[in-house]
């Protein structure tokens, strides 16, 4: 088949590309800086319609994955660029589509398991609560509920009848490539800063990389489905376990914990933001497991091994 991955320049962007490429795949990705590699690349601002437009013409698959990184200060003007970057690329993708004489038949849009609210009870399958009004939910939590809400409402604006269309709402995926979120919290592991941060009981939903493979290959295959999919391991778990295994796969016996207050300044230093490790997200795979989808690395310690041996013998 060929797909088309708008924003497929990131890390989870490039693990689908080379997954899908090694199968034989036709794999366009749509970048602003367009390179030379295994795939075809093809130039596009994210905003606007152009000659990147004709690559959907007769696609079977389109994985938009544009937006621009949470992984910074919530200023203005980065709010603006998170917020915008979304809105936009969801928007123009739809025109694109809305304009082809052989639409795509599937529009897989990236989303965030970040949508539900922060809870240490019952998880949240795709019928479980938004987030946004908790009590004492700070700003910066609130503003990632309204991106995430707006961002899948520009999905379901978009005119597209003759294409199906289905809102990701993905937990963390967790591949052992440089730069991907393991890579990072690999390396507070290994250097004994990973022990719990602000008590710990935090719950983190994640996803092995290839189960994130797998379930997108499920739903191009699966015409009956529609709407918003969870992408995440059917276990989530606090944070402080969560580390505790990636350590011991590592084999680093300590894990020094942080305060709130510690990791706080911490964020400020590394120019980001503490929402990411302290709302606890508890996110389940309910319409995924409903239907039947076996997941290779339902547990957080098993996933965690095989990751850091990928890591250690330099394979993805």
């Amino acid at each position: 088949m060929k797909l088309v991955i708008p924003g497929g320049s990131g890390h989870v962007g490039e693990v689908v590309a080379d997954s899908f490429e090694r199968e034989g795949h036709e794999v366009v990705v749509l970048s602003r800086a367009p390179r030379v590699g295994k795939w075809r690349s093809v130039a596009w601002d994210g905003a606007s319609l152009g000659d990147w437009a004709r690559e959907l013409e007769g696609a079977d698959t389109v994985l938009n994955l544009a937006g621009y990184t949470v992984d910074c200060r919530y200023s203005p003007a980065n709010r603006a660029r998170i917020l915008d970057s979304r809105l936009a690329s969801t928007r123009v993708v739809g025109a694109a589509i809305a304009q082809c004489a052989r639409p795509p038949r599937v529009w897989l849009q990236a989303s965030t398991a970040t949508i539900y609210a922060h809870t240490f009870g019952a998880a949240h399958d795709e019928g479980g609560a938004l987030g946004g009004s908790e009590p004492g939910a700070p700003d910066t939590w609130r503003f990632s509920i309204e991106v995430a809400t707006r961002w899948e409402r520009a999905l379901a604006d978009a005119e597209t009848p003759r294409t199906r269309k289905l809102a990701l709402r993905s937990a963390m995926t967790m591949s052992p490539t440089p730069g991907s979120v393991f890579a990072t919290l690999s390396r507070l592991a290994r250097l004994g800063l990973g022990g719990p941060v602000g008590g710990g009981a935090q719950f983190v939903s994640w996803i092995h990389r290839d189960d994130f493979l797998a379930a997108l290959r499920f739903l191009i295959a699966r015409e009956d489905f529609s709407g918003p999919v969870n992408l995440a391991s059917p276990n989530p778990l606090p944070y402080a376990d969560f580390m505790r295994a990636l350590r011991r796969a590592w084999g680093m016996p300590i894990g020094l914990p942080a305060t709130a207050w510690m990791l706080e300044l911490a964020a400020l230093v590394l120019r980001t933001e503490s929402e990411l490790v302290l709302k606890s997200r508890r996110v389940v795979p309910g319409r995924l497991l409903q239907a039947g989808f076996s997941f290779s690395y339902a547990d957080w310690p098993a996933a965690a091994r095989d990751l850091v041996s990928r890591a250690r013998a330099g394979t993805a």
